[in-house]
């Protein structure tokens, strides 16, 4: 009897626990972002140097330039002219500042190589200020660059590994100024949706109504839900954004397939739906062969040498039969175009020629 009851009660929990979550829900913040809780970011030009005969050649005039002026505010006269900066390298340096970022706090910084250094490797970054769209400085950085590549050349070869002109600090930069943001004084969030969606952005807003027990949330439109805090949450917004977003909801997302032409990659979506069709796809081989005849006139004659150029051209095409597409759900039209016995490349032709037809019942991007 205890046996059984234990067995009815995990069955009521699991019940409810699936119920409560659904098999393809997701966290609101895995799909959306708060508006204002977002990072900043921040560039300055500084110079690398240490490196081992792998810095910018004399034809960088602006890395001779911005030496000379180190020099100078270091109280060290040097010619312009005499100057070898076969260790020095210019480089742009770029970093993510989150809002809530305060002085003192550590950022990582990548360093990337403007001129014609062939390798940061071994580099450590003289301290370059860091500023935002607005001029001002909010962060310094410094330190001895991690590269993740390598190189090596000989007189007649050479070899490389990765990128060896772009460079990454962890902790290299030092913030000196706080963006001004006062985040617990909004009498209201706006929740963004990454990929706009009526549906998604309704439902979001019904659950967090059923949640707070009141008309707090309202969707604004395909991408934005507004949220109006309450009284108990005023100067106090964490514990409400923790909650936000951590609630699960099942996102609805139109149909689309996204091809990649580049590398021959097709994704079909879950909602991509086909009507019944009759495909037939044979592969067009046509090959076109240069060769030439060389004629030699004969001894003692006054001919000529005499080239003929000769081409042969061969054609092949498989023969292949219709067969019939049909998609109701994702694995029988997964199901039908393998049938097809199809390469990507080959996917790739059908589904535009589904898409001409009006078959297929879905967005067709191509990147």
């Amino acid at each position: 009897m205890k046996l059984t009851r234990f067995l009815f009660s995990l069955l009521c929990l699991a019940v409810a626990l699936s119920l409560a979550s659904p098999a393809n829900a997701v966290r609101i913040k895995d799909i959306a972002t708060f508006s204002g809780v977002r990072d900043n970011q921040l560039i300055g030009y500084g110079l690398v140097v240490g490196l081992a005969g792998t810095g910018d050649k004399k034809d960088s005039v602006f890395t001779l330039s911005s030496m000379k002026n180190m020099m100078d505010r270091m109280g060290v006269g040097v010619n312009q002219a005499q100057l070898k900066i076969k260790n020095v390298a210019s480089v742009m340096v770029t970093a993510r500042m989150p809002v809530s970022a305060k002085p003192g706090s550590r950022l990582d910084v990548t360093v990337s190589s403007v001129g014609d250094a062939t390798s940061l490797l071994g580099g450590v970054l003289l301290q370059t200020a860091l500023k935002g769209v607005d001029g001002k400085t909010y962060t310094l950085a410094q330190g001895a660059l991690t590269v993740g590549g390598a190189s090596a050349a000989g007189a007649a070869a050479s070899t490389a590994k990765n990128i060896n002109t772009v460079a990454v600090i962890p902790g290299g930069g030092i913030v000196e100024r706080a963006i001004p943001f006062e985040f617990n004084q909004q009498d209201h969030l706006t929740l963004n949706l990454r990929h706009g969606d009526f549906s998604t952005a309704q439902q979001i807003a019904e659950r967090l109504n059923s949640v707070m027990g009141g008309p707090f949330a309202r969707a604004l439109d395909a991408q934005s839900v507004n949220v109006d805090v309450p009284a108990h949450y005023k100067n106090n917004l964490v514990p409400l954004m923790a909650s936000v977003e951590n609630l699960e909801i099942t996102p609805d997302i139109a149909a689309k397939v996204v091809v990649d032409e580049k590398t021959g990659t097709v994704v079909l979506g879950r909602d991509v739906r086909i009507s019944r069709a009759a495909v037939a796809h044979g592969n067009l081989q046509i090959t076109v062969q240069e060769s030439e005849q060389v004629s030699q006139p004969g001894p003692f004659s006054q001919g000529q040498t005499v080239v003929s150029p000769q081409t042969d051209v061969n054609m092949k095409e498989e023969n292949r039969r219709l067969l019939m597409v049909e998609g109701a759900t994702l694995q029988e039209l997964v199901d039908g175009l393998n049938a097809i016995g199809a390469t990507p490349r080959d996917l790739i032709s059908i589904l535009r020629s589904l898409q001409a037809s009006g078959s297929l019942h879905a967005d067709l991007e191509v990147i």
